[in-house]
């Protein structure tokens, strides 16, 4: 039997599970989303510019980069609000998009806060949330025209990302065209594991180009066996960066500084892999994951330690994460995946747990959400 939403229609409400009630829920998702996008100078994220324009700010950079603008827009159509959707788009649109060069096609991934670009180079997990973003919209309030045309500039978008320097073309595909796997960025041979969105491209290899469908489908099959290799048996802990092999990469330390812990970036992974499971119910492995995560940080790492840094295998590495309040959403959000005593204790953390604020908010309280709109059963196929 098939599980999962794409085929059920059930998106679990884990929040109810953990004893809250469906109004109370529903309300807290509401003050969530106006708080990022309306709420004071300390916790807005989102700005909007003009009668048409707004963006989403990195405040922790003091920049608008394509994850935070993608990320907007995803936040928009989950819960129905239209017009800020479009501001964002247009915006990157107007200032992200790159026309010329070996990147045409693609977006710029920094751009500052007055739309003057800081980089000529692509970040791949914003196209992939561009283009599910704007499926998502096209089919929710319908395709309009020029670049509101959502459909039509998902599937081109799409199309540049694996066809990317064929030809002749200058430039590179943001998917290895051997092996399905997303790039950290076009420039390298290595990945990002929490890029990886399986559930995305199952719902691209529907409604992406029919010539580029069956490239789509592959390319779930492949993250999904590649975060097999990526995440610990044990621990069920990934690196930011990691090799095709899925060992952490140490590669370009001298350039991005390290990234071959568990650490910023990586906290999406579980949470990601929680969601894949939700739409599409594919891998027990899953489950597996899920638990062996909880169990780290429930017990192995425990309370001392649920804000530190740790190599794969669970080591403690001096210090303490950037983003706290990230990993606490994120912890939240492997309950999607099993709801035993460590999900719920994890469930009920993040409850009690409010947005943060200061500089550094941001990247926190976007995870913030997407951890709060999917154990609401509210991040949803459209």
């Amino acid at each position: 039997m098939e599980k999962g939403a794409v085929y059920t229609g059930i998106y679990p409400n884990i929040f109810e599970l953990a004893g809250y009630e469906k109004k109370e829920i529903e309300n807290r998702l509401d003050q969530i989303f106006q708080t990022l996008f309306y709420g004071s100078d300390e916790e807005r994220i989102y700005h909007p510019v003009g009668c048409d324009l707004g963006y989403i700010e990195d405040t922790g950079n003091l920049d608008a980069r394509t994850e935070g603008m993608s990320y907007g827009m995803m936040m928009c159509v989950q819960m129905n609000k239209k017009e800020e959707f479009d501001r964002i788009w247009k915006w990157a649109r107007t200032y992200m998009y790159m026309t010329e060069g070996e990147n045409a096609g693609y977006f710029a991934w920094s751009c500052g806060t007055d739309g003057t670009r800081n980089a000529d180079g692509p970040a791949p997990d914003g196209e992939e949330f561009f283009a599910m973003a704007l499926f998502f919209a096209s089919h929710r309030w319908g395709d309009g025209e020029g670049i509101f045309a959502y459909s039509e500039e998902a599937k081109k978008l799409l199309h540049t990302c694996i066809h990317k320097g064929e030809n002749g073309e200058p430039g590179r595909a943001m998917w290895d065209s051997k092996n399905y796997l997303i790039r950290f960025i076009t420039e390298v041979d290595f990945s990002d594991p929490s890029y990886h969105l399986p559930h995305f491209y199952e719902l691209f290899a529907q409604w992406s180009f029919e010539e580029d469908r069956s490239f789509w489908k592959k390319a779930a099959k492949a993250s999904r066996d590649y975060l097999k290799k990526a995440c610990h048996p044990v621990t069920g802990l990934c690196a930011e960066y990691a090799e095709y092999d899925g060992t952490p990469c140490t590669k370009g330390q001298n350039i991005w500084g390290r990234h071959d812990w568990y650490y910023s970036d990586a906290y999406r992974t579980i949470a990601n892999i929680a969601l894949d499971y939700v739409w599409f119910g594919a891998d027990e492995w899953e489950v597996e994951e899920g638990k062996r995560f909880l169990e780290f940080f429930c017990e192995t790492a425990g309370e001392e330690h649920q804000d530190g840094i740790f190599a794969i295998d669970g080591t403690v590495i001096p210090g303490k994460a950037l983003h706290p309040v990230a990993m606490t959403a994120v912890n939240a959000q492997a309950g999607l995946l099993v709801q035993n005593e460590h999900a719920l204790a994890c469930v009920r953390k993040f409850w009690n747990t409010p947005l943060r604020t200061g500089n550094r908010r941001y990247y926190d309280n976007c995870l913030y959400f997407f951890a709060f709109l999917a154990l609401s059963g509210n991040y949803r196929i459209y």
